[in-house]
């Protein structure tokens, strides 16, 4: 998971035709920090988020912690968890 948003990131490096270092200079991080960044997708998540802002994203972030909609007990009870041995 952390690779692929690694890889969307790098695209949209690229499609704003940016170099690794101007993006790390408009971040404010390190070079070597988004280099391993893209390559790993191994980031804290304060150097994540200055990437996203450089990047033009952190509209992104609003829906990570989401308020989900309720679900009607019928719902929960259909989706009832399963567990089994083995």
């Amino acid at each position: 998971m952390s690779a692929d948003v690694a890889k969307c990131a790098r695209a949209m490096r690229l499609a704003q035709n940016l170099s690794q270092r101007s993006l790390a200079e408009r971040a404010g991080v390190s070079q070597a920090s988004l280099k391993r960044f893209e390559g790993t997708g191994e980031v804290a998540f304060s150097t994540l988020l200055q990437i996203a802002a450089a990047l033009g994203c952190m509209d992104d972030f609003a829906s990570l912690f989401a308020a989900r909609k309720l679900a009607t007990i019928d719902e929960i009870v259909q989706k009832r968890r399963v567990r089994g041995r083995g």
